[in-house]
């Protein structure tokens, strides 16, 4: 059975940059296998983003 381990990456929007900051830290992310699964945006005061990831991860004791 597959099984998968998550993370919660927070954004704030306060600067021009945030957009192409984002992008780089999710394609670092991505390297490392993580899936973005879902993003919350917040339009309150421009809070910024709170991105949901995941991705499987390899049984104890198994070998690639």
């Amino acid at each position: 059975m597959k099984t998968f381990e998550y993370n919660i990456l927070s954004f704030p929007m306060t600067r021009k940059t945030s957009l192409s900051d984002m992008q780089a830290c999710l394609n670092e992310k991505g390297a490392d296998g993580w899936e973005v699964v879902s993003i919350s945006s917040s339009e309150f005061a421009n809070i910024g983003h709170t991105v949901f990831l995941k991705r499987e991860t390899t049984p104890a004791g198994a070998t690639a």
